[in-house]
């Protein structure tokens, strides 16, 4: 008798969730507390470096650089920030530099989510002395970047799988941002988007809980009002929605000329006969120059922000915000030092979408533009076609102001910017500091296309089989012979009732010393098969598993009976179908009309095959 089911090696069952998604979530959970606990910290310990560094008073209470009564000493405070940074980041850990994601990116795909643990105090220790000291940054990529290493430590710290450890470092980077802004979802879409590169619910589902969890304690402290101040306004009309395209448009370029600036800076940098621990000090002068001339430049700014989406802000005012604030962040961003971008990004589009939106509204009134959705739209646009994450952007806009109305100048806007900076930019500002180390960094999320394909319909049929009683010589003469079939690389073996006991290669027959012994005795492993119904996705990792180059093809009513052969050319030829798809082009109409089958979605193909 053949094996029985339990005789063959079949594909493991695939599953959307399993039980080990539980404790993921679990853990994910207690990360969102973790995190906004985190979160809090450096938000404190940013308050009391500023009070002490630009008032001298020893609190915690919040307070913005932009009141100091310094005067001329205001150029030293960022250097010295800058300073201790560089000595962090020289003798504590090089990866302490830069915004914190692009960081994080890298360890996902490259080191198997494994951030060093000294990540979780150095991160949010330098970043609080950078920000405190002055430095036009976002305290977000910090906390994000902290969030994310604390998920690590846990991955680390467990025993579970890198895919694992993967999403507990998306859970803690999304708990970190939701704690910081209230804004859980944007959180999550920000992970999928450039943390996870995926959309599986194994992934997903921790990291939302995460978020959430994050979120609630947010609004259990007491922090319930939006993140950003903005007074409700009116529906956009349609000529407006088509200004905020457009402007949108006009973003994306501004998102692609300040990734640019941001590398030509840190390349310029890195042309100094200096060693890089001394880069974020000469960054830091760039700080304390604008910052003397205008004040609102340094720190994180937060209430730029609130002052442009309200409308607070006159012309002159928001040109001069736009341009210091992007020449103070991009110089002493370029130079390496600890700081987010999501802020300076906000702040730099903000102000110019408002520019634009109150030029339009002077010259052009009948169009109905409001200058403070065009500084909400500015202010997304920009982070989208920077950052590439569209979805994200809309979002994080809309949760953060919680405006219903500038969802759809949002959505409109931030896509234009999408389309332009990837027309224009062939990597986004989180990327291209990896790309020049020669990695390749996935920029597209697509259904999987060997799961949407059965095995039973790529394979092989019928499958050319040896019998097992038949004598090597016989078979020998049979691969020898060139006829139908005989080419090929290996062969399933069957009894004589036709049931399969064993797979073959090409190889094995043609190595046996011993002509006359039969080809069964050639078998040395019960055979790995896949089911019809399987995916190729599955059959493919199940190729791997066993470490074989074909399978046989069975049903799972009769396990033992070949109805075909999968091999890893057939793998291949399955993706004719997506290139063809993304490539060849017709008239879908008339190609129907000329194939007798009528044109409608999932029945062409049906009608080609019959």
């Amino acid at each position: 008798m053949g094996p029985t089911l339990e005789d063959l090696r079949v594909p493991a069952p695939s599953a959307a969730v399993d039980r080990r998604v539980v404790l993921v979530s679990g853990l994910a959970i207690a990360l969102g507390g973790v995190a906004f606990l985190a979160a809090e910290l450096l938000t404190t310990l940013i308050a009391v470096i500023t009070n002490l560094a630009f008032f001298g008073r020893l609190s915690a209470a919040p307070a913005s650089p932009a009141d100091h009564q310094l005067g001329l000493l205001v150029l030293v405070v960022p250097i010295v920030g800058a300073l201790i940074v560089g000595v962090m980041a020289r003798y504590g850990s090089q990866a302490i530099r830069g915004h914190g994601i692009p960081e994080a990116m890298e360890q996902v795909l490259f080191n198997e989510s494994r951030i060093p643990p000294r990540m979780t105090l150095l991160k949010p220790l330098s970043a609080a002395i950078a920000i405190g000291t002055g430095g036009p940054f976002g305290a977000e990529g910090p906390i994000i970047a902290t969030g994310g290493a604390f998920g690590s430590l846990v991955g680390q710290l467990l025993r579970i799988t890198a895919d694992e450890r993967k999403t507990l470092l998306a859970a803690g980077a999304a708990a970190g941002m939701s704690a910081t802004f209230g804004s859980p979802v944007a959180a999550v879409l920000l992970a999928i988007e450039l943390l996870l590169f995926e959309y599986r619910p194994r992934s997903v589902i921790p990291v939302a809980l995460a978020a959430t969890t994050a979120t609630a304690a947010r609004l259990c402290a007491g922090h319930t009002a939006p993140a950003f101040e903005m007074p409700a306004v009116a529906p956009s009309t349609g000529p407006a929605l088509a200004f905020y395209i457009v402007l949108g448009a006009a973003l994306g370029l501004a998102a692609m000329g300040a990734t640019r600036a941001i590398y030509a800076i840190e390349e310029a940098f890195e042309r100094l006969p200096l060693h890089w621990m001394w880069w974020p000090a000469i960054g830091a002068v760039a700080i304390g120059v604008v910052g003397y001339f205008a004040p609102r430049t340094l720190g994180v700014g937060y209430s730029n922000i609130d002052d442009i989406l309200s409308g607070r802000l006159a012309l002159a005012a928001l040109v001069s915000l736009a341009l210091l604030k992007f020449i103070s962040w991009s110089i002493a961003l370029g130079s390496g030092t600890s700081g987010g971008t999501l802020a300076p990004l906000f702040t730099v589009g903000g102000a110019l979408g408002a520019i634009l939106g109150l030029a339009a509204s002077a010259l052009l009134p009948e169009l109905g533009v409001d200058a403070r959705v065009a500084g909400l739209v500015g202010m997304a646009a920009i982070f989208a076609g920077a950052s590439r994450a569209l979805l994200a952007s809309v979002v994080f806009a809309f949760e953060t102001t919680r405006q219903p109305m500038g969802l759809l100048p949002l959505l409109g806007g931030c896509s234009a910017a999408f389309l332009v900076s990837s027309l224009l930019m062939r990597h986004s500002i989180m990327t291209e500091k990896i790309a020049r180390r020669g990695a390749r960094v996935p920029g597209e999320y697509a259904a999987d296309h060997l799961a949407q394909i059965t095995a039973g319909e790529a394979a092989s049929r019928p499958a050319v089989t040896l019998a097992a009683d038949d004598t090597v010589e016989a078979a020998r003469a049979f691969l020898l012979s060139q006829g139908k079939g005989s080419r090929h690389q290996g062969f399933p073996v069957v009894d004589a009732h036709g049931e399969l006991i064993g797979v073959v290669t090409q190889r094995d027959v043609l190595d046996e010393q011993a002509s006359t012994i039969p080809i069964r005795h050639l078998i040395r492993r019960p055979p790995a098969v896949v089911f019809e119904d399987s995916s190729l996705r599955e059959a493919a990792d199940h190729m791997v598993t066993e470490g074989v180059g074909r399978l046989p093809v069975v049903s799972r009513q009769a396990p033992r009976k070949v109805l075909g052969i999968l091999t890893r050319s057939d793998l291949l030829d399955a993706h004719r179908s997506r290139i063809d798809a993304s490539k060849r082009r017709e008239q879908a109409l008339a190609a129907a009309k000329r194939r007798g089958a009528p044109a409608v979605p999932g029945r062409a193909a049906a009608a080609e095959r019959g």
